[in-house]
């Protein structure tokens, strides 16, 4: 075993873990975020403390037992945030990793590690989780292929949980097409095909002026490659929108400090600040305040699911802007997180799959668009992206 850019590897191999078996994966390399169990490695979730407490994994997680039947092979353990509760892509005690398309920009998500490795080249295809766009995010931001999958299809078996009201698993690739032959291993198969896409204007209206209309083109593109008719119509009223992400918010932070909590308590200082904070709110959230909230969470699920009927897409931007500098202010970055987790929030929710592809450049960054399905239609938009084929490559050096 080798150690190789701190930033992005927790430890790398060549390979780690060889394939047991030989499929539609053979001689692919994965990246796998550091909540994943690997035979033989502890799971330290982005933090020294934890990584020296756990214990070696007797056994790989179900869902990379099946990858490396599949053929693929383990190239290294990825960095994540820490205990995978952010959207930023950084890390405090190991650095931000490299997004390929310009210094000093964020990767997103705490999948951070496995997108890096993926958009830089190192590997085929990056495990990781989603929760709240920790997926999407990082698709978006470095111009890659993603999928959310429907909310327990994919197994979570052995992971490190967060929320599990919305964590799944997902995966990052470069191309549409090796993200829809991954879903063939892993997701639910033999969905009705897309049919009809949905431009949701008032989603849309969520990103920063200049994506919104780029992604607009990006979806008639999309369309027309597809061959399938877009219409445009608004997908909820504000009211709804804001009280889903609020309900998703107080749901989430209640359910990682049970995940957690104790942990957090028992090693204070250990954390840094941002996701600290976020601990600390969701250790203040009342029985009271998280009831109603799991309430809002089931009507908004039961609302979204009746919106988006099987064979229907609809289209939104993965997240609100271009991949922002790491150091960027933080109010700016407060403001840009806040708007793409309404736009995140809307699938965990629903419990709905959302595959993301790179869609257009604004200001010479990629920016991606989410297509957001019904419940097990996981390889139905797969198979859409795969018919569009779009691909944005980082400039060289």
């Amino acid at each position: 075993m080798e150690r190789s850019d701190p930033a992005v590897w927790r430890v790398v191999g060549s390979p780690l873990v060889a394939p047991t078996g030989s499929g539609v994966l053979d001689g692919l390399q994965l990246a796998v975020k550091d909540l994943i169990p690997v035979a033989g490695h502890p799971v330290g979730a982005g933090n020294p403390v934890r990584l020296i407490q756990s214990a070696p994994a007797p056994a790989h997680a179900p869902v990379l037992a099946q990858l490396l039947a599949a053929g693929a092979s383990v190239r290294g353990i990825a960095r994540t945030d820490e205990l995978a509760y952010s959207l930023s892509g950084t890390n405090v005690h190991y650095g931000s990793p490299v997004n390929p398309w310009g210094a000093g920009l964020a990767v997103g998500g705490s999948t951070n590690g496995p997108a890096s490795a993926v958009a830089r080249g190192l590997v085929d295809v990056g495990i990781g989780t989603d929760t709240a766009g920790s997926i999407r995010v990082p698709a978006s931001y470095c111009g890659l292929h993603g999928l959310r999958p429907t909310h327990g299809a994919v197994s979570l078996d052995g992971a490190l949980p967060l929320s599990p009201s919305f964590d799944t698993l997902g995966w990052l690739t470069r191309d549409a097409d090796l993200l829809h032959r991954v879903a063939t291993v892993l997701a639910p198969t033999g969905a009705t095909p897309i049919t009809e896409l949905v431009l949701a204007e008032d989603l849309l209206a969520l990103a920063d002026p200049a994506v919104a209309a780029a992604l607009a083109t990006a979806a008639e593109e999309l369309a027309a490659a597809a061959g399938r008719p877009l219409r445009r119509e608004r997908f909820a009223t504000a009211d709804e929108l804001e009280r889903w992400f609020a309900a998703f918010r107080t749901v989430q932070g209640a359910e990682a400090w049970a995940s957690h909590g104790g942990w957090v308590s028992a090693h204070p200082g250990v954390l840094g600040p941002g996701v600290a904070a976020r601990f600390a709110d969701g250790a203040a959230i009342s029985a009271d305040v998280l009831a109603d909230a799991r309430n809002v969470v089931a009507g908004g699920r039961a609302t979204v699911v009746g919106r988006i009927p099987v064979g229907t897409a609809v289209l939104a931007p993965a997240a609100s802007c271009p991949a922002p500098p790491v150091s960027g202010l933080t109010e700016r970055k407060a403001a840009y997180r806040a708007a793409t987790l309404r736009l995140t929030c809307i699938a965990g929710v629903g419990g709905l799959p959302v595959a993301v592809a790179p869609a257009a450049l604004v200001g010479g960054l990629p920016v991606g668009l989410a297509a957001i399905g019904a419940a097990g239609t996981d390889t139905a938009l797969t198979g859409l992206l795969a018919t569009w084929g779009r691909t944005l490559r980082p400039p060289a050096g």
